[in-house]
């Protein structure tokens, strides 16, 4: 079988995932996040032990010693790090959407959900949270699930946003059925569109953009994960106690129903 021809291509050098497609409108819920309209987003893998906190002006020399951007020039588009070997990148596309995924569990963030009707009903706040360390402490970890979503139809507003919804959700779904938890500390997702493409007014599970966009999520997550453990014979953690990194959400919070006026 013939590789695919996705409409948002990417290449790999020097630890760097580079996805294109001229004159994308991305958002991105990575650092510096936000909107921005460029030829490009990046994955960067960064190495054991990365400390660096000065954001920009990392990706900067990372995207500049892959020679993806000229010497002192900023980088246009949006860009996500990631503890994952970017060797362990992997791509789906379907109909209108191209996603991009790399995926790795050593920092999960645990969700605990008690199936019991006296829990649904529980009115008080509980216990809080157990203090989990700070983000320059807990460090990036050989984990995080970075999704790239591209779609070629031109998305109404707040599409584009509720995309990131619809990425998410199968992220998570992905994840629980693989490995157990919805996610780590760090996952982040950027969502494109071609502002010149077929319109298209929504973007949820329903439409042909949602379906393609979580069976692209699920499939290039799953084929990351297996490259990132077990094409290198490894085991993903079986619990947050296992785990390098991770936290879980141990506390209740207060629920209440809303005063009718």
């Amino acid at each position: 079988m013939s590789d695919p021809d996705p409409a948002y291509g990417a290449i790999r050098r020097d630890g760097v995932l580079r996805v294109e497609r001229p004159a994308t409108e991305w958002l991105s819920t990575g650092p510096n996040g936000g909107r921005q309209t460029a030829d490009h987003a990046y994955n960067i893998s960064v190495p054991e032990g990365w400390e660096r906190t000065d954001l920009a002006a990392y990706v900067g020399e990372r995207l500049e010693r892959a020679g993806f951007a000229p010497s002192g020039e900023t980088p246009r588009g949006p860009a996500l790090l990631t503890g994952v070997d970017i060797a362990d990148a992997r791509g789906a596309c379907r109909g209108p959407v191209t996603v991009y995924a790399t995926a790795g569990i050593s920092n999960p963030a645990a969700l605990p959900i008690e199936q019991s009707r006296e829990a649904a009903d529980r009115t008080d706040g509980g216990d809080a949270d157990p203090i989990a360390p700070d983000e320059s402490a807990r460090g990036q970890g050989p984990g995080t699930v970075n999704v790239v979503v591209g779609t070629t139809r031109a998305l109404a507003p707040g599409a584009l946003e509720n995309l990131i919804a619809v990425a998410a959700e199968a992220k998570a779904a992905t994840l629980l059925a693989e490995t157990g938890f919805p996610g780590t500390t760090t996952d982040a997702i950027v969502v494109g569109h071609d502002p010149e493409g077929r319109p298209a007014e929504f973007s949820g599970s329903g439409t042909e953009v949602g379906a393609a966009t979580r069976a692209c999520v699920r499939d290039a997550v799953r084929a990351s994960l297996r490259a990132h453990y077990a094409d290198r014979d490894a085991d993903a953690p079986d619990s947050v106690t296992d785990a390098t990194y991770g936290v879980s959400t141990d506390g209740r919070a207060a629920v209440f129903r809303p005063p009718l006026e």
